[in-house]
């Protein structure tokens, strides 16, 4: 078995060894970062990017988080471009090629393509004394001194580095763009993340069925009602008009009290001043409301009307909490 220290030490040498290349890298910065940016606000095209191996790997993460923060982007693998991937690319389209030695076949034959028509190519490189950076109209450099593989053959440095100037790309244009975070929804509606930022009371109440009692009525038609709803809660109403809510808690401290219940109604054991919401609130609004009261549930109202309750179990299943 190897010892536990050895394998540790293993471990933060690679990290070492990737962090010293990422402190590195704002260092070789040139204005060309700062035309590549303005290229891509002021395309009419799109942005592709292509790579080969590992940086092709590289460069599908880096169109994600272009696409999911406000810069629409295609990957194109740069082997299946030359076997007719190709007519991805049309006019005005801006093209990153990733490569670390910008000299693989594939890339030599593939940027005289590119070249012909009217696109920029902007290659990210590690090497800028290659083809690709030669015939590039901009480079990003992603130059390190060594990979973290002994071996010097694995990309691990290299391709960190290729993300980590993509993910700086992609940043900084949003910035710019001011993308925000009610533009980050309507492309995350499915995930958490969205979810924290579009869902609203209302979509949840919906979800529920909506306990209530009249005031006058007999405690057992309350004990009826949240059995019934399984909310554990009901809103207690005079007329249309909320003046309590009624929990399950309530009724185990009215049995623990009370030998007869008979003749006890709803106002009898209902907490007067129930805490309510705005049915248009966010989602996780009321999961902050809940957390600093203390409670697991509360009244969702339109205006003056009772529409139902969102419950704890609502957030947790839809994954806000």
């Amino acid at each position: 078995m190897i010892a536990t220290d050895t394998i540790i030490s293993l471990a933060k040498k690679t990290i070492e060894t990737e962090r010293d290349a990422i402190a590195q890298l704002s260092s070789l910065l040139t204005d060309d970062f700062a035309s590549i940016v303005n290229c891509i606000i002021e395309a009419k095209g799109r942005v592709i990017i292509s790579g080969i191996g590992k940086s092709a790997i590289i460069a599908t993460k880096i169109v994600a988080t272009m696409n999911s923060t406000g810069t629409p982007a295609i990957f194109m693998h740069a082997g299946d471009a030359i076997h007719g991937d190709l007519g991805t690319v049309q006019d005005n389209d801006l093209v990153i090629c990733i490569s670390n030695s910008g000299n693989t076949p594939e890339i030599k034959m593939l940027v005289p393509l590119i070249k012909r028509g009217s696109n920029k190519l902007i290659a990210m490189t590690g090497n800028t004394d290659s083809f690709l950076a030669k015939q590039a109209d901009f480079i990003l450099n992603t130059h390190v001194d060594k990979e973290a593989c002994p071996n010097g053959l694995a990309p691990t440095t290299s391709t960190t580095a290729q993300l980590v100037m993509g993910d700086a790309l992609a940043i900084v244009l949003l910035e710019i763009k001011g993308f925000s975070s009610s533009d980050f929804a309507k492309y995350h509606p499915g995930g958490s993340l969205g979810k924290r930022l579009y869902l609203r009371v209302a979509d949840l109440v919906s979800k529920n069925q909506v306990p209530q009692v009249q005031k006058d009525e007999e405690v057992k038609k309350v004990i009826v009602e949240i059995s019934k709803k399984m909310l554990g809660v009901t809103a207690v109403l005079d007329g249309e008009k909320v003046v309590g809510i009624v929990t399950d808690g309530d009724i185990r401290r009215m049995l623990n009290k009370h030998d007869n219940i008979k003749g006890l109604t709803a106002k009898d054991i209902m907490t007067t001043n129930p805490k309510t919401i705005p049915a248009n609130t966010l989602a996780i609004k009321a999961l902050e409301h809940m957390q600093k009261k203390g409670i697991s549930q509360l009244l969702a109202m339109d205006k003056d009307s009772y529409v139902g309750v969102i419950h704890l179990h609502n957030l947790i299943n839809e994954g806000i909490l």
